[in-house]
């Protein structure tokens, strides 16, 4: 009765969607109030309905009613309450549901605020959102039914990837989605400014930025969670792979980058408005894209849901819509955004429109690599491969510069300035940077220079930063949010370069056995068998000595008998400026009759500045969401 119910409840949000995005129009039309009014009631009600559907099928996952079919494939009574919570999204059409959920909150937020908004403007938007919500929602019902029964029903469901039954990957999806989705909000209101002639475009772009920020920031958190996750759930030493669907989230955070620096150039400004609506509709149409990849079946990979063309086929339709109807809009209505007059190539304004570029261009070379393997098969052209040497020798080019300019716009007057007046500001940013480098060289040697190189550049943003916000101490409230995130990114920097000098030492063990890794000792004290609620492992244990230090560290090699899949579970220990991560793998046969265990350790100075970079940088957005004061559109 409980799925029924959460079927009937979503049905019925379809028909709010579908009011939301019409009565707000007549409205305008027609010039009544009240029915714009109702389109915002709707908005509220669509959000209760899509929550009450989405606790149905929670109820269903954590009450194990195996006669849904979602339920059947995607859980096990011997799961954890945890993971049949988070089970609830864990699946495609889960994943769906939890996709619609945050798109009708975004829209009821749009509604809850829309009195600060004029009446106008905040009716097409709100019709825009429930467009999209019309789409999303008939997309599960018509492709993706999360309440399909199954009969007769298992006594015993098919349990989760037991890569999936993490704490990290478990919360990993909904920080993601709220910035994936969280840009729709941001080309709704990009829509509505290009439809509203009312007021002038540049006493509108405010209504912009705090969803964009708040869409930012927790892409920013879900990257990072993500990252974090393949780091130490994969069990491979790495943080990032350049996998597509990777790349499908890093698309719309580049894109919205540099959303975030154009928005502030059109409010203090009025300057950049026609490139500031255009990547508002670029950065929700990447996050489409992202989804179009991830649930099409074009992509083989580990973050996938879906194998279904029909699926694809109608993610496509609606990227097709959204993105070709926004992009009409913008053509035809583009030329009403008056801009403010030329700026100075030495201003704050010339710097932020050429980070933005770089970031743009840095966009643009991620989806031509993702892509263009796809596109090449789709042709007929063959099977090609494109990783991390093509990402490497083509990002890291544009995103140096970036990190380059992000310290000297600061530092810059809006319109004009003279650059003599900077120069020994950044003589003194370079010098710091460079002297803690050359600290870097004398502790990890000279190998590699490309490392000591991004260490040098990572300093140099915190270190600007720092002068950032010594210059800005007496009003460092209005100033914190813009240094929280540039120090965050410094800090992801210098956590990259330090992976660049990172140890592995690969040794096959038995117990009692001791080995030399650099200046470690590791000792194999015993392998001991541990039960888990859905799996049974084997447990190393071993002691880690060095200089003045002793640990003991308990990877684990584990096994699901359900999923028949084993799976490496690591040990890292970290005093935040370093990590000691041990990898215990299967069974193998040591050569002289006996079995050993293959251990991997990982010597990694750095690298956890790479995720405490990225939670400095999303509580920087955050708190620049929290301010309510809004800055004055200045023209002169």
């Amino acid at each position: 009765m409980i799925p029924e119910l959460g079927l009937f409840t979503l049905c019925l949000a379809l028909i709010t969607s579908l009011l939301q995005s019409a009565l707000p129009l007549i409205g305008v039309a027609r010039n009544q109030t009240a029915l714009m009014h109702a389109g915002r009631m709707a908005c509220f009600v669509s959000f209760i309905l899509v929550i009450l559907s989405f606790g149905a099928l929670m109820t269903a996952h954590v009450t194990d009613d195996f006669s849904v079919l979602n339920v059947a494939m995607n859980s096990h009574t011997l799961k954890p309450l945890l993971y049949k919570i988070t089970g609830t999204w864990a699946s495609h059409e889960g994943s769906m549901m939890l996709w619609v959920l945050i798109l009708t909150a975004f829209g009821a937020g749009l509604a809850f605020f829309a009195p600060t908004m004029p009446l106008l403007l905040r009716a097409r938007a709100l019709a825009v959102q429930g467009m999209m919500g019309v789409g999303f929602i008939a997309f599960i019902l018509f492709t993706s039914n999360p309440f399909g029964r199954l009969f007769p029903s298992p006594v015993e469901g098919n349990d989760l990837n037991p890569l999936l039954q993490d704490p990290g990957l478990a919360f990993h999806p909904p920080y993601l989605y709220i910035g994936y989705v969280g840009f729709s909000s941001v080309f709704a209101l990009a829509a509505a400014i290009l439809l509203t002639t009312e007021h002038k475009p540049a006493t509108l772009i405010k209504y912009l930025r705090p969803w964009a920020l708040l869409a930012w920031s927790s892409l920013t958190f879900g990257i990072a969670m993500g990252s974090w996750w393949a780091y130490y759930e994969l069990g491979w030493g790495g943080f990032w792979f350049w996998d597509p669907v990777e790349n499908a989230a890093l698309m719309p955070w580049l894109a919205g980058t540099a959303l975030l620096h154009m928005l502030i150039a059109s409010q203090k400004r009025a300057a950049f408005l026609r490139w500031t609506i255009l990547l508002s509709i670029i950065c929700f149409s990447l996050s489409l894209l992202g989804t179009f990849l991830v649930r099409s079946g074009v992509l083989t990979s580990v973050h996938s849901f879906a194998v279904d063309p029909e699926r694809g086929i109608f993610v496509l339709a609606l990227l097709a819509v959204a993105v070709g109807g926004a992009l009409a809009l913008y053509a035809a209505r583009a030329h009403r955004l008056t801009e403010t007059p030329a700026f100075e190539p030495v201003s704050r304004e010339s710097f932020m429109l050429l980070n933005s570029l770089l970031l743009c261009s840095s966009c643009a070379t991620v989806v031509t690599g993702t892509l263009y393997p796809l596109l090449l098969d789709a042709v007929g052209g063959g099977t090609v491969s494109v990783g991390a040497p093509y990402f490497n020798a083509t990002i890291l080019p544009l995103m140096t510069p970036v990190a380059v300019l992000m310290i000297i716009g600061p530092l810059l007057r809006w319109q004009t300035d003279q650059t003599r007046k900077i120069l020994p500001h950044l003589m003194t940013i370079f010098g710091f940077s460079l002297s803690g480098s050359l600290v870097a060289l004398y502790i990890y040697g000279y190998r590699p220079i490309m490392g000591l190189l991004a260490v040098m550049l990572g300093l140099w943003v915190v270190f600007g930063t720092a002068l950032d916000g010594y210059k800005n101490r007496t009003d460092i409230s209005n100033h914190l949010h813009r240094l929280l995130a540039h120090a965050g990114f410094g800090l992801t920097i210098i956590g990259i370069a330090g992976s660049s000098f990172s140890h592995e030492y690969q040794f096959l063990m038995h117990p009692h056995q001791v080995e030399q890794a650099g200046d470690y000792r590791l000792e194999l004290s015993g392998i001991d068998t541990v039960m888990g609620p859905n799996y049974q492992a084997a447990r190393g244990i071993f002691h880690i000595t060095g200089h003045d230090f002793a640990v003991t560290m308990q990877p684990e090699q584990r096994y699901y008998p359900t999923q028949n899949m084993a799976l490496t579970d690591v040990a890292i220990h970290t005093n935040f400026l370093r990590d000691i991560y041990l990898a215990m793998g299967e069974e193998q046969d040591s050569g002289d009759g006996t079995k050993g265990r293959t251990v991997r350790l990982h010597i990694n100075p750095l690298v956890p500045l790479i995720w405490i970079g990225g939670a400095v940088m999303a509580l920087g957005g955050i708190l620049r969401v929290m301010r309510r004061e809004k800055p004055t559109v200045q023209t002169e």
